[in-house]
């Protein structure tokens, strides 16, 4: 007998009681699920469960069996968080896209891990109401999806993280238990808030599997306008100036530098230059209220006391909903950065004061480097998100990018090595510049409180044993 025999037995023994119990459709074999699992994932199998019961029946039978779960959402992370290995099980909540009550009174939407993030915001929007949470894959992102990962977005300065929205949930621990800490209410301090310990955990300390979240009024305007800036300071004034005229309707405020509005707007993109080329910035503005008229004036006004100010050096108000959208689609379209090959991205957090200091410094080594390419910089700067894209002249050339850009952050107080994408096994060698030992040492004791086998989603964001 091989030495891998005993381990091919116990497989085709878990599937086998698998089947049994979720159904044989519920169980491909990693033959039929390939083009269903993110890229570098060779688990053997993938579960497909229908409901929290059979959630809860997949995770006790792996555990009994010792074999680890790695939980998939829509396969839209940037950081391997759902990658899964040889010797793991994966599981989806693609079945599970049930959107179970929307509950105009109290303002909440109930649903299934599984529901996709635009299916959510459409049925709220059905009845008036809005879920703020919006991400550029928000038709393929599941609402357990981002909130394991504790998703960000354009509307965090406004709406704040998924957190913010999540007022109780349904989580599966490792060894099939589940705990139900759904509710509708904001105020609730009966103990420990249970629920914080899934969001955001990547899945390794429970499985989501239903959620319920804090819905707003559905907006009655929405503003949107494209201005040019010449400098960083006059960036931060102006961002400052818009929130203390525009009184809470501020809702996003991206920021684009010169060289990524460049590639957007020009061929073989498909977007088009909405302001001229040439200008260090390009910040792209949007308030959301409830008086049209009022809240159009407001924006105009205060656009014309900032250019008055000498803080801008153009400017666009879109006049249609087209308008609005080809504005928006050039700071979604971060697909063409990576049209001639390949490219290491980042997702960073600094402070304001920081950050223009932190790019000028990562441009520099950039340009020193042989393929000399300074990088493509965009976020959303209301909340000191700062996305950075470099390209690879070949993928050897990670390792020497990731020294720059982290180590630039490491000469930075209130930075962190991840915004709002986790951490996964991209950034798991970076988490201590972000976290100190004492930190670490607490999310280790939580982990082996509830996930003592390590069981769940084995080996992101750090390693059980240091």
């Amino acid at each position: 007998m091989t030495q891998g025999a005993p381990r091919a037995q116990e497989l085709t023994e878990l599937l086998t009681a698998l089947r049994e119990r979720l159904g044989p459709d519920a169980v491909l074999r990693e033959q039929d699920a390939r083009d269903r699992m993110p890229p570098g994932s060779c688990a053997p199998a993938l579960l497909l469960p229908k409901t929290t019961a059979q959630v809860s029946q997949a995770l006790a039978l792996c555990h009994a069996a010792g074999w680890p779960v790695v939980a998939q959402g829509g396969l839209t992370g940037r950081v391997r968080g759902a990658q899964s290995g040889a010797r793991e099980i994966a599981l989806s909540c693609d079945r599970m896209r049930q959107i179970e009550e929307v509950d105009v009174l109290n303002r909440t939407l109930s649903a299934q891990a599984g529901v996709p993030l635009e299916a959510a915001q459409l049925a709220a929007e059905d009845v008036g109401l809005m879920l703020p949470l919006d991400i550029g894959a928000r038709g393929s992102a599941t609402l357990g999806g981002t909130v394991s990962t504790n998703a960000g977005g354009n509307r965090v300065m406004r709406f704040g993280m998924m957190r913010d929205l999540v007022l109780g949930l349904e989580a599966v621990l490792a060894d099939g238990t589940v705990i139900d800490s759904r509710n509708k209410l904001s105020k609730n301090n009966t103990g420990y808030d249970l629920k914080q310990l899934f969001i955001g955990s990547e899945g390794t300390l429970g499985i989501v599997t239903r959620v319920v979240l804090r819905l707003r009024p559905q907006p009655r305007s929405q503003n949107t306008a494209l201005v040019a800036v010449a400098g960083f300071e006059q960036v931060t004034r102006l961002l400052a100036g818009l929130e203390a005229r525009l009184f809470g309707s501020l809702s996003s405020f991206e920021v684009m530098w010169r060289s990524f509005y460049e590639l957007v707007s020009a061929p073989p993109a498909l977007g088009q230059p909405i302001l001229p080329h040439g200008h260090a910035y390009y910040v792209l503005i949007e308030t959301l209220g409830v008086a049209p008229e009022a809240d159009s004036d407001a924006l105009v006004e205060a656009l014309a006391a900032a250019e008055e100010s000498g803080l801008l050096a153009g400017a666009v108000v879109a006049t249609s909903k087209a308008q609005s959208s080809a504005m928006w689609a050039l700071r979604d379209d971060v697909a063409q950065m990576r049209r001639d090959g390949p490219v290491a991205a980042y997702d960073v957090s600094l402070s304001l004061d920081a950050m223009d200091s932190y790019v000028t410094d990562v441009e520099r080594q950039l340009l020193a480097l042989p393929a000399r390419h300074g990088g493509f910089f965009f976020g959303h700067l209301a909340d000191g998100n700062l996305h950075i894209v470099v390209r690879l002249q070949q993928a050897s050339d990670h390792d020497e990018v990731d020294r720059i850009v982290y180590g630039a952050l490491g000469d930075r107080e209130h930075s962190s090595v991840s915004a709002e994408h986790g951490i996964g096994l991209e950034k798991k060698s970076q988490l201590s510049k972000s976290r100190s030992p004492a930190e670490l040492a607490l999310m280790r004791t939580l982990k082996r409180a509830l996930d003592p086998r390590g069981m769940l989603n084995p080996g992101k964001i750090f390693d059980l044993d240091p």
